[in-house]
């Protein structure tokens, strides 16, 4: 694969920095959307390697890395960021794409899908943090407005220690959640607050990306192949309790791939843990949709 082209789309409100890998073609396949929300592009660079045989484009979500807002706001909103998705896709030559989408990003996807379906052929959707879908809505709801307002009120330190205490607990979320502080220091996170509150997911999209609601009707009928995803490694997870709830609403069981919610993701030392697998594990997911799209005899 050669080296990523970087480029910059002005869009509404922000000016998106994306990079486009050109590949050798040999796939025959439009080109492939590998994304998260906040994690930007440079998460993604080891499994965007993996697929030389097609065009892969990364981006930075706006507000994230290189993606700088323009318009002051100090939230960013699911319907936002699949706006920022549609023109992207417009701007590398139009759809349908494949697309993987991660987390926060899948939220985003999946806002994309129900209103401008005929931009994406398959969506890969990871683990989204669909928190309206599950059945202790109103609890989880509750935690991650704990998790904005902690930040709010005490910092980054503080407000990521109820990010991650959320994140990695199992199960259902108690309705007594915030009456158990969580300890930065625990977390290797630093107590004093030094007062900005700009932090792109603590501060731009905890309050509206995991409660966001679908529009589930559109999904059901949307012309793209959905695929709700959710990783080995993170069972009773938030997120993976998300990847279920979509699949179960639209009438689907969730597709396993291989690690956790981000250990095939770049930003810890060395190369991602469960990259190689699971790019594997979607190379067979896309494949799947391919062959089921195939004329009779090809």
């Amino acid at each position: 694969m050669t080296a990523p082209q970087t480029h910059t789309l002005e869009v509404p409100g922000a000016v998106l920095a994306y990079d486009v890998r050109p590949g050798d073609g040999a796939s025959g396949e439009p080109p492939l959307f590998v994304f998260g929300s906040p994690m930007a592009a440079s998460g993604f660079g080891t499994l965007a390697g993996l697929f030389p045989d097609r065009t892969v484009v990364t981006y930075d979500p706006r507000g994230a890395e290189r993606s700088r807002r323009t318009d002051g706001a100090t939230t960013s909103t699911p319907e936002e960021h699949a706006d920022d998705l549609a023109r992207l896709v417009e701007a590398v030559g139009g759809g349908p794409v494949d697309m993987l989408a991660t987390s926060g990003g899948a939220v985003n996807a999946l806002v994309l899908v129900s209103r401008r379906p005929e931009l994406v052929r398959t969506l890969v959707a990871h683990e989204p943090p669909a928190v309206a879908l599950l059945p202790d809505r109103e609890e989880a709801a509750a935690a991650c407005r704990h998790v904005s307002e902690t930040y709010q009120r005490a910092g980054f330190g503080a407000g990521m220690a109820e990010f991650i205490r959320l994140v990695v607990h199992s199960g259902p979320i108690p309705a007594d959640w915030a009456d158990t502080p969580a300890d930065p220091a625990a977390f290797g996170l630093r107590t004093e607050d030094d007062g900005s509150r700009d932090d792109v997911l603590l501060g731009q999209n905890m309050d509206t990306n995991p409660t966001s609601e679908f529009d589930l009707e559109a999904l059901r009928t949307a012309s793209t192949r959905i695929v709700p995803a959710v990783g080995a490694g993170s069972v009773g997870q938030l997120a993976h309790r998300g990847g279920e709830a979509v699949a179960e609403a639209l009438g689907t069981a969730a597709v396993v791939f291989p690690g956790d919610h981000g250990s095939w993701t770049d930003g810890g030392d060395g190369d991602p843990a469960d990259a190689v697998a699971f790019a594997a594990r979607l190379r067979e997911v896309l494949t799947v949709g391919m062959l089921r799209e195939a004329p009779v005899g090809g």
